[in-house]
């Protein structure tokens, strides 16, 4: 009787391709783009980090139906399944989310005192988009050295 083949395959190719460091950055932005949406998602739920509702300008709090805190809500469903759509396709993942931060800038635009986390929202918005053009790049392949 013959024994079936069997081939097994190194890790080393795998590894190796963390050592480019653009992989890296997609690697780094992913992972950050993935947990992040959905931390933070989670969070509308609970209030620990902040008391989410305070960041809803109340031009948007006026159109929404229900409260400030059912917004966010549905907020926190949004994020997390925008880090669940970076996790599996961050090709589309990653505009996903820019789009998502370029509507919280313009809400947070509009409540005065709050212009320094709009722009840092800009700051993860570049980030977003970096995660999309790097996930284009290395889709469906991996560098290898």
């Amino acid at each position: 009787m013959s024994s079936p083949t069997t081939t097994t395959t190194s890790a080393v190719p795998r590894r190796s391709g963390f050592t480019d460091p653009g992989y890296q950055a997609f690697v780094i932005l992913r992972t950050g783009f993935t947990v992040a949406p959905i931390l933070f998602g989670l969070d509308k739920f609970a209030n620990l980090l902040v008391d989410w509702p305070t960041y809803l300008a109340p031009w948007i709090n006026d159109v929404v139906p229900g409260s400030a805190q059912a917004a966010m809500y549905a907020v926190g469903v949004i994020e997390i399944v925008a880090g669940l759509v970076v996790a599996i396709a961050p090709r589309f993942g990653g505009w996903l989310v820019a789009g998502w931060l370029a509507g919280i800038i313009v809400n947070l635009l509009t409540i005065p005192g709050y212009y320094d986390i709009a722009l840092r929202d800009f700051g993860l918005l570049l980030g977003a988009i970096a995660l999309a053009r790097l996930a284009q790049h290395y889709h469906g392949k991996r560098p290898s050295h």
